[in-house]
């Protein structure tokens, strides 16, 4: 199943009027209806006039089908109650372009389970005037429409959502490129779109990524003052670049000059909010020598990374050297397994991931702030350490694929 997507049309302001409710309850199964709650049938579809409804073509009993409720910007508690009166039920949910929130939940016949996670729902407009300027491949993503769209995989049976805006969270952006996006289509992933998995709420991630990206092409299109617009005091924003500024070939260009420079304006900004900025080395590429061993594919970035966090006083999660040790812990042929390298169908990408080495990046990530930044590894679900040099085994990861899918490479590969 594919379904297409329309370009936006300007969210934001001429919505306004018919946005201003941010409290939503669905009732899909035999609950008694309670005062403010909404029945949905399965015939229900989507219409913006509406505000909610199936989406896509989809109806329950589908695998996977998509409910769709429109919403202004912010961070919206999500509450479901998933499983059947009558057989088994299994849910994997995805967020808005294939965010994952919830994963694997299973539930006996006549048995209910009610679970709670965050999503952030961002658009282009900044305070004070302005817009993100979004490359043409962002029109038609679910990141960037008039609503909050939920994907239940599996044999997925639902049987109430609510919905609130809440404005209690400590929100972590995320700035990268396509190594951090979230991508919107199979096979391509990140790990930005699998850390939300594994924060309870208290936690709102806003992935503010996007692919081709430099720290330049960040701050020119406008995505860090659109974070700047909305941070509040004890927010972070974690940093990853590197990838794509070092085909920046100026005189001014490199990784101790832009690179560096625009790094410091980054923690200068950020610091300025009372806020916190986290340093990410580069994701390493897949870059084997015939010795069976890795090589480094980012000359001197990863160490320029290094510096300013040591002067600027910031946490650092250094993902070049995490990784390298997990494709090597991997091996030449296995650690395919973890990019987008499908011969059959002409896909030799050695750069960007698939879900699978999107999720264990994740994981070592999560185990980055577990050892570095106790203000957020509170909020984070009880998990064993990962140690990246035993990675899991590919065999042991379930994803549901989701039906859009490209065989395009992101930008900056």
């Amino acid at each position: 199943m594919l379904f297409s997507l329309k370009p936006l049309s300007g969210r934001g302001q001429e919505n306004a009027a018919a946005q201003k409710q941010t409290s939503f309850s669905y009732n899909f199964g035999r609950d008694r209806i309670s005062n403010g709650t909404i029945r949905v049938d399965p015939s229900d579809s989507y219409a913006a006039a509406k505000g909610y409804g199936f989406d896509f073509g989809t109806r329950p009993g589908a695998q996977p089908f998509y409910f769709s409720v429109r919403l202004p910007e912010g961070n919206y508690s999500v509450t479901v109650k998933l499983g059947s009166p009558t057989r088994a039920a299994l849910s994997t949910v995805k967020a808005e372009s294939r965010r994952l929130m919830l994963e694997n939940v299973s539930t006996a016949p006549g048995k209910f389970i009610t679970k709670t996670f965050i999503v952030n729902i961002k658009d282009r407009n900044i305070t004070g005037g302005g817009q993100v300027k979004l490359k043409p491949r962002e029109l038609t993503k679910l990141d960037w429409d008039d609503k909050l769209t939920l994907e239940f995989d599996l044999q997925t049976v639902i049987q109430s959502i609510v919905i609130r805006k809440t404005e209690d969270q400590v929100t972590v952006f995320l700035a990268g490129n396509s190594t951090v996006v979230n991508q919107d289509e199979e096979p391509w992933a990140s790990w930005g779109q699998m850390v939300p998995r594994f924060f309870k709420p208290g936690i709102a991630i806003a992935n503010h990524a996007e692919s081709g990206l430099s720290l330049g092409s960040f701050i020119g299109s406008k995505r860090l003052e659109k974070i700047l617009s909305v941070i509040k005091p004890g927010d972070y924003v974690f940093a990853e670049f590197g990838h794509n500024d070092e085909k920046e070939k100026g005189p001014e260009d490199g990784p101790y000059k832009s690179y560096t420079e625009r790094l410091h304006i980054f923690a200068k900004k950020i610091k300025s909010k009372n806020a916190h900025l986290v340093i990410l080395t580069p994701t390493a590429r897949r870059s084997f020598n015939s010795a069976g061993q890795m090589e480094n594919s980012h000359g001197d970035y990863p160490d320029a990374a290094r510096k300013v966090a040591q002067e600027e006083g910031l946490p650092l999660i250094d993902l070049t050297a995490l990784t390298t040790t997990l494709y090597e812990a991997l091996g030449p042929e296995e650690s395919k397994k973890a990019f987008v390298i499908y011969p059959e169908q002409n896909l030799n990408d050695n750069t960007h991931f698939n879900p699978y080495g999107a999720y264990e990046i994740a994981k070592i990530v999560v185990q980055g702030i577990k050892n570095s930044l106790p203000g957020l590894a509170g909020y984070l679900y009880e998990l064993p350490a990962f140690d990246p040099a035993h990675p899991d085994p590919f065999a042991a990861f379930n994803w549901p694929a989701s039906p859009k899918t490209s065989l395009t490479k992101p930008d900056g590969n």
